[in-house]
């Protein structure tokens, strides 16, 4: 017979917590709290990152750290397995994990088996169902820790963890989990795609709490690129891996008319800072590109203020991994700054071309040099696309609409609420 569990706590499991690029994550946490939802973290990894934003301040919810590496803790992982010996379904997770060792026999299988047997016997009963934010690695600690303990679980897929995670795992996952949420439109036809039960997947877009985001008071800049005493400003953020185009970003800047006049500034840590700051040396652009690490949302925001134009280059990967609809694009429409981005993944759900910003091919670093050129020759153009922007995140992607589905649907699997019928998101 089913475990019985005291209903009133979620557990949220995440790859990492706090982390300065997961502000989506941040922000549903928060605005959950704030709807009288419980809920306990539990991470995989301490966190990294040298800052913290606002919001992880205000989030009462209390962290749990599973061990990294299962080495690192041994007789704690020791006594979960003990422990789970002793449980009358520990031969539902063994038929579950063999078929999935089979087919990806990795040290990082074994170590997620780990931390499921620690997280499933520390799991008090209070926390009665648990949701994972992303569908790889987090996932499978989430799905095993379930199955171990008669719990239901269900998850959130973002990015990397759609487009990495093989389909045979994704659909077993789905298969198993009570529901599924996804960001984008794409992600969710994929997701779809692979489920026997369709209604399963839901599309609810991050959104943006704008009470966090007033827009500054400040008119819009007249700078337009001919001044080299006050030069145009160029803006980007986020993490400095492949997958954000940074890289045809500088090869983009680098082949502007030499009589406009910018500088740009990007924010964000990443394994690829050593080789951007290179390929900028090389370019002969230190004058005029700044890179300032990992920051808070307070100075994120500060930045997008004050600059001309927001650009995201974002482009696929070798590796299959790729953006969903980066929250930072919403961010600087906030602020009503004029876009410019790739026609690619979650993006043109957001901006249309030549509406709510600028669009170009991925990895088409001559087009994204041609629309920068544009864009800061025109301050008048950067202020409509700027007012459209904002409108466009103010009426369709405001957080509000999000946070509704995902405390209905919560407050359901808490049993707190009678389930309505499904319905496949439009």
């Amino acid at each position: 017979m089913p475990q019985e569990f005291n209903r009133g706590r979620l557990a949220i499991v995440l790859k990492g917590y706090p982390r300065l690029s997961e502000t989506f994550v941040a922000q549903e946490i928060l605005a959950l709290e704030r709807r009288g939802i419980a809920i306990d973290i539990w991470s995989l990894r301490h966190p990294t990152d040298p800052a913290v934003h606002p919001m992880h301040k205000s989030i009462e919810a209390p962290v749990f750290y599973l061990p990294e590496y299962l080495h690192q803790a041994p007789w704690r992982v020791l006594r979960a397995v003990f422990w789970a010996l002793r449980q009358p379904r520990l031969r539902v997770l063994t038929r579950a994990f063999w078929k999935d060792i089979k087919r990806d026999m990795t040290p990082n299988r074994m170590r997620r088996l780990g931390q499921a047997l620690v997280m499933a016997r520390e799991l008090p009963a209070k926390n009665s169902h648990i949701h994972v934010h992303f569908l790889h690695t987090p996932a499978s600690v989430a799905r095993y820790a379930a199955l171990l303990t008669a719990r239901s679980w269900t998850f959130s897929a973002h990015a990397k963890d759609i487009w990495t995670t093989p389909d045979w795992e994704k659909s077993e996952k789905i298969a198993d989990a009570e529901w599924g949420v996804t960001c984008t439109e794409q992600g969710a036809d994929h997701l779809r795609s692979l489920a026997a039960n369709r209604n399963k997947i839901s599309l609810v877009y991050h959104g943006l709490d704008l009470s966090r985001f007033p827009v500054s008071p400040s008119a819009f800049s007249k700078r337009d690129g001919s001044n080299p005493a006050d030069p145009a400003r160029i803006v980007s953020v986020g993490r400095a891996v492949t997958k954000k185009g940074f890289d045809d970003l500088i090869r983009a800047l680098a082949a502007l008319p030499k009589d406009l006049h910018w500088q740009f500034a990007h924010i964000g840590g990443g394994e690829q800072l050593p080789s951007l700051k290179q390929q900028v040396s090389e370019c002969g652009l230190e004058q005029k590109v700044i890179f300032l690490g990992a920051r808070n949302q307070t100075d994120v925001i500060a930045l997008i203020r004050e600059a001309d134009l927001f650009v995201l280059p974002s482009k696929p990967t070798r590796s299959g991994d790729q953006d969903g609809l980066p929250n930072v694009l919403m961010e600087a429409a906030s602020q009503k700054r004029a876009l410019i981005a790739s026609a690619f993944a979650g993006i043109p759900e957001f901006i249309k071309d030549g509406s709510e910003g600028l669009l170009v091919p991925p990895s088409d670093w001559e087009s994204l040099s041609n629309a920068i050129n544009l864009l800061v020759r025109d301050p008048q153009r950067r202020e409509e696309l700027g007012e459209a922007a904002y409108e466009r995140l103010r009426l369709d992607f405001s957080m509000e609409s999000g946070i509704d589905f995902l405390e209905k649907k919560f407050r359901v699997v808490l049993g707190e609420a009678i389930p309505e019928p499904d319905m496949v998101d439009a």
